[in-house]
């Protein structure tokens, strides 16, 4: 089969489009003929060797984390799945991903994809959606009438933090650049910031109960948003190299999140999606040969929107 590995860390350039074996599914895993997987800005720290420590791969490695498509092949013990099943799912960060013809997976790790959208866009959806509603419900437990500041809404965390806090009954404010601004608004936020001229922290003057930071920021920064917290809100980050800021002293907690693969909460995305509650955002579709491409375009922060790779 085709498929894009890396024999080293480095640079885009040590992606390659290559010839491998077709994986063969173990016990518990199914074999998935892949439709599409997505680019995340976490495939190119993967790639650098940026991860080694928490994330240490066997090169050679193919990343895709996302993964849509057909189950081609079922392993012993695998009663839920049956070829031809149409599934979507979150891979673990280790194994090798679905940028290739076709992946195995734990069967319990993949939901039924929805129907209401191609299967290749599917796969735009599984990490950054997970990330999200873990983020604001598993850690940040928000409520409806809570107010919520989403730093960094215009990426593709940030779109479904925003449906998702919005069908939650949560007041939404949004920053986000020009570029964004209107997808966000039509995402559902009732406050928008314009963050590449106006000071976020200025801004949003009245307190708020949670915090959610999507986006690379300034300690200072950081720290001055946490402080429009109220006694007792919650600080939740995505970007666990900037740690979280927290206050003892007025009970605001601070929590670094990492998003974990859990097939009930995709299935209830999937569904969400399906009644037209969750709209999955797809930018553009590329070639698996040209996923080396749009690696280089995101290391040169050229990359704009959510991108599926389709073999």
């Amino acid at each position: 089969m085709k498929a894009i590995r890396f024999h080293e860390y480095g640079d885009a350039n040590v992606l390659h489009y290559e010839d491998t074996d077709i994986p063969v599914p173990g016990a518990g895993q199914v074999r998935v003929r892949v439709a599409g997987t997505s680019f995340n800005g976490v495939d190119g720290n993967i790639r650098a060797g940026l991860m080694q420590e928490p994330m240490p791969l066997t090169l050679p490695h193919i990343p895709g984390l996302d993964v849509a498509g057909t189950v081609d092949e079922v392993g012993e013990g695998v009663s839920d799945l049956e070829v031809g099943d149409t599934v979507v799912g979150f891979l673990p960060f280790v194994d090798d991903g679905a940028s290739a013809e076709y992946v195995v997976a734990s069967a319990d790790a993949l939901a039924h994809a929805p129907t209401s959208i191609p299967l290749a866009d599917a796969a735009a959806f599984p990490l950054v959606a997970l990330t999200a509603r873990q983020a604001l419900f598993d850690h940040a437990d928000l409520k409806a009438g809570q107010r919520i500041l989403i730093n960094g809404a215009g990426g593709a965390v940030g779109g479904y933090a925003v449906q998702l806090a919005k069908a939650a009954g949560a007041h939404v404010i949004a920053t986000a650049s020009p570029r964004s601004a209107e997808q966000v608004t039509a995402q559902g936020a009732d406050e928008l910031v314009d963050h590449t001229i106006a000071d976020v922290t200025a801004t949003v003057t009245e307190p708020v109960d949670v915090l959610l930071n999507l986006a690379p920021i300034d300690p200072a920064a950081f720290a001055a948003l946490a402080a429009r917290v109220r006694d007792g809100g919650v600080v939740v980050s995505t970007t666990v190299w900037m740690p979280a800021p927290s206050d003892a002293d007025r009970g605001v907690r601070g929590i670094d999140m990492y998003v974990n693969n859990d097939r009930e909460q995709l299935a209830e995305l999937v569904e969400r999606i399906d009644k037209g509650e969750l709209t999955v955002d797809v930018a553009r579709r590329v070639p698996l040969s040209e996923l080396p491409a749009v690696h280089a375009d995101a290391a040169a922060g050229s990359l704009h929107g959510k991108i599926v790779i389709v073999p």
